[in-house]
């Protein structure tokens, strides 16, 4: 079964369709692409995936060892390049609401960094994870 539908609108934008779920996703080109830059754009939901997954990928963790990180957050800065026109970096800088142990650190690190999108990205692409604990 297919996971989406995506649909050009005109105007340089789409919409996404999760087909379980029913959930819709719309795009734009960025400004410097010669959209509007009024929603996310494909590059960018491509870098906000990254930090999507590893916060995903870490409550896992988390919930498997009763370690509670609810209010964790992560901005996400894309880098693009040129020639060709691609996401050359992703910074990721995870904030946590509270200080966890050094092993807890470990674990939530740990599967942060083994997040499938962070194995799918090429290796190209650098990706550099900050951690800031409270």
């Amino acid at each position: 079964m297919a996971t989406s539908k995506i649909t050009y609108l005109g105007d340089l934008r789409t919409e996404s369709v999760h087909l379980q779920s029913g959930d819709k996703i719309i795009t734009d080109a960025p400004v410097d692409n010669k959209g509007r830059g009024e929603a996310f754009s494909p590059t960018d939901l491509l870098a906000t995936s990254l930090g999507s997954c590893m916060i995903t990928i870490m409550a896992i963790a988390a919930r498997e060892r009763g370690i509670n990180i609810d209010g964790t957050s992560c901005n996400i800065t894309k880098v693009m390049a040129a020639e060709p026109r691609r996401v050359s970096e992703i910074h990721a800088e995870l904030h946590f609401p509270a200080n966890y142990t050094d092993k807890e650190k470990a674990i939530l690190e740990h599967a942060a960094k083994t997040c499938p999108v962070f194995y799918s990205l090429h290796p190209d692409i650098v990706k550099n994870i900050t951690f800031v604990y409270s």
